[in-house]
């Protein structure tokens, strides 16, 4: 449990630093997230390796949206496409 915690301290930390917003649990009471409407769905997998998570939040960075966090994931929803960043 302690990567899960390391992994969500520090993909918050490069949010705030990247300066991208964050919809997390103190924002939204439920979030459903339809993975099986997306035409394609990319998972990124965290293993100690932070470029990986710098990665994923460029692409928010890029498509200028949000992220949300659900859970011990993060997604970026864009168009039909569905980004998810996981802890190995």
């Amino acid at each position: 449990m302690a990567d899960d915690e390391f992994f969500i301290r520090r993909t918050r930390e490069i949010i705030q630093e990247m300066q991208i917003p964050l919809i997390d649990e103190q924002v939204y009471d439920d979030c459903d997230i339809r993975e099986k409407n997306a035409i394609a769905e990319v998972t990124f997998e965290f293993e100690e390796d932070e470029s990986v998570i710098r990665g994923f939040l460029g692409l928010a960075d890029y498509f200028q949206t949000v992220i949300i966090k659900k859970k011990e994931e993060f997604y970026i929803p864009h168009s039909s496409i569905v980004f998810r960043l996981t802890n190995s």
